[in-house]
């Protein structure tokens, strides 16, 4: 499943859809973590493509089959600091994106981790060609837990993972349309051609 044009509460009913039924996530904070990958994966961070990787959900299982590849920046900072809704801490994963490992979300919207590498299995795992180890791991971890995985690509695109498959992928450029308005003045038409979207005076 493409996302691309679709307005924020068709986006979340789709991520729903797509991901959630039996694994009962919350969507609040897919919805917060989506939002922040998609940033990212548009915005880079100083002029540089970003590559990340975020688990949301199932944070216990998850610590579990994982480990820090450096210290974590964010042991020892609270709970209400480290939610993905406070936009300090948004920020503060935009940069710390840019370092290798992976950010573990809680259900409830807390990042309990960051800069952490997978331990999971990737046995059984089918991912296309050209896909790296982000994907691997975002793959397999998805598999082994209830988690959902949110894996952001150097080539700015968004794909999510739940249970070993990929369920959805975003292009931020088509998907993040919608969230800006355009700047024409006066009467426009929208037409949709070959997977992008138009607008231009009358």
């Amino acid at each position: 499943m493409v996302i691309s044009e679709l307005n924020v509460r068709d986006k979340m009913r789709s991520l729903s859809d797509i991901c959630c039924k039996s694994r009962n996530v919350n969507l609040t904070t897919l919805e917060h973590v989506l939002l922040l990958a998609v940033e990212i994966a548009r915005e880079g961070r100083e002029g540089l493509r970003v590559g990340t990787l975020f688990i949301v959900s199932d944070s216990d299982e998850v610590l579990k089959r994982s480990k820090n590849i450096i210290l974590d920046p964010l042991k020892g900072h609270t709970e209400e600091l480290r939610r993905i809704d406070n936009h300090n801490m948004r920020e503060v994963i935009k940069e710390l994106a840019q370092l290798d490992g992976a950010f573990i979300v809680s259900d409830d919207g807390v990042v309990v981790s960051a800069c952490r590498h997978i331990n999971s299995s990737s046995d059984g795992i089918e991912l296309p060609l050209g896909f790296g180890g982000r994907h691997m791991a975002g793959a397999s971890i998805s598999r082994e837990t209830g988690a959902v995985a949110f894996v952001v690509s150097k080539s700015s695109i968004v794909r999510i993972f739940d249970d070993g498959e990929l369920v959805g992928e975003i292009v931020p450029e088509l998907w993040m349309f919608n969230k800006y308005s355009h700047h024409l003045v006066g009467p426009y038409t929208e037409r949709t051609e070959k997977e992008m979207k138009v607008v231009s005076k009358k």
